[in-house]
């Protein structure tokens, strides 16, 4: 199965602005990252407001020890009375000797360390000669100044793929799936996978440091995540090669998205049918419970995640809500032509921001649900707009079969909550 296009967005013009943004900073990738890997650590290096953002963000229990944490630059630091990098290992070797769970170490740059240059590469090089082969030590940006939260988890996983084992020859039979996925998405993919005879299938990242995938030239990849630009263009420097594809929301984008591997794989059509068959039935039957509540009801998406435009594909083919305009922070189009060419012609994609014109377009068209960042829901709200936070679709499994009834909820619940509220 494929998706229908339309007649398509894909070759029409693209409306670029250039403003003030609202974003949210990319640490906030280490709240679901940490979860994933379970013997990494993220060491932020920054400032109590990146602490402070991260206990926030996390709603970080008592009780419970995190697998993250921040490293604090004082004053002095950021005024050169101190030396930060022998500061930073004093932080370290605490970790390590309190926390000998730890496999793998990331150093995280923030706001405040990129403005004084503290280079965390080099630190994480002279790190990892202390500490391997116990602990591997690497480093990535997490600023907010120039990315958006999600770039956080593409920062991640490309620092991650230099240090990938070689495949050698086993790398032409492998599938490796990219993009941080919940475990119970992981294993249901995995199943799927195995009925279909695509067994040697490794997910990155992994659940724990030494299960980490080899790779090499000629391993295949799907991206479960549309906002991994950066781990792509890593994954191809080594030699792997991408499976241009749907993203995995809904059934029709789950079939399709599976459909790429079973193409590329050799998966007999009849057996890729019978293996998809009664999940995707049951993801349709899922769907049809909130196609009365969100067919016909229009859409306005703000840019924040990079999720916006196959969500997009996903509300518009299989829940028939009608997209208003699709903003997303970067476009690649390249990842996203599939996607696109599933869209609506008439529907406005918009690349990057100007928060003050977007927001008048927005006024303008009144949308039933407006998809937006944290920062804009409430104002909006009060407005009389009905809002979806995007950081929650990030949070929320909502890839595979199984999640599709859970994904329309997710866009069902604010239209009901607004119906309530006005009774």
């Amino acid at each position: 199965m494929t998706l229908e296009p339309t007649s398509g967005c894909l070759d029409r013009p693209v409306l670029r602005e250039r403003g003030q943004r609202e974003v949210f900073c990319g640490l906030t990738g280490i709240i679901w990252l940490h979860r994933k890997i379970q013997d990494a650590f993220f060491l932020i290096v920054g400032s109590r407001t990146c602490a402070h953002l991260m206990q926030s963000a996390a709603g970080v229990m008592i009780f419970a020890e995190p697998r993250f944490g921040t490293a604090i630059m004082e004053e002095k630091d950021l005024a050169g009375l101190a030396d930060a990098n022998e500061e930073l290992d004093k932080v370290v070797a605490r970790l390590v000797e309190r926390r000998p769970d730890i496999k793998l170490l990331f150093l995280v740059g923030s706001c405040p360390s990129e403005v004084i240059k503290l280079d965390l590469a080099k630190a994480a090089q002279r790190l990892s000669g202390t500490y391997a082969p116990d602990v591997r030590i690497l480093n990535y940006s997490g600023s907010g100044i120039e990315t958006t939260f999600t770039e956080g988890e593409d920062a991640c996983l490309a620092s991650l793929v230099p240090s990938l084992p070689e495949a050698g020859e086993a790398a032409a039979d492998q599938l490796l799936v990219v993009g941080a996925l919940a475990d119970v998405v992981e294993d249901q993919f995995t199943r799927l996978f195995d009925a279909m005879g695509i067994q040697n299938v490794s997910f990155l990242p992994a659940r724990n440091a030494e299960s980490m995938p080899a790779i090499g030239p000629g391993t295949r990849f799907l991206l479960a995540q549309p906002f991994l630009t950066e781990t792509s263009r890593a994954l191809a420097r080594r030699g792997a090669v991408h499976l241009p594809a749907p993203f995995p929301l809904g059934a029709q984008g789950t079939t399709a998205w599976l459909q790429v591997a079973a193409e590329s794989f050799g998966v007999d059509d009849a057996l890729f049918t019978e293996v998809t068959a009664a999940p995707k039935a049951r993801a349709e039957k899922a769907l049809t419970h909130y196609q009365e509540q969100l067919t016909g009801k229009t859409l306005f998406f703000f840019p924040d995640s990079q999720l916006e435009i196959p969500l997009a594909r996903f509300l518009h083919a299989e829940l028939g809500m009608v997209p208003l305009e699709v903003g997303t922070p970067f476009l690649n189009k390249a990842l996203m032509a599939p996607e696109l060419d599933a869209l609506p012609d008439e529907v406005l994609v918009s690349e990057g921001q100007d928060v003050d014109k977007q927001l008048d377009r927005c006024h303008d068209q009144r949308p039933d649900i407006t998809v937006c960042g944290l920062g804009l829901a409430n104002p909006l709200e009060v407005e009389g707009l009905t809002t979806k936070w995007s950081i929650e679709l990030v949070f929320t499994p909502i890839q595979g079969y199984e999640q599709a009834g859970d994904l329309a909820e997710l866009f069902a619940r604010p239209l009901v909550r607004r119906t309530r509220l006005e009774v």
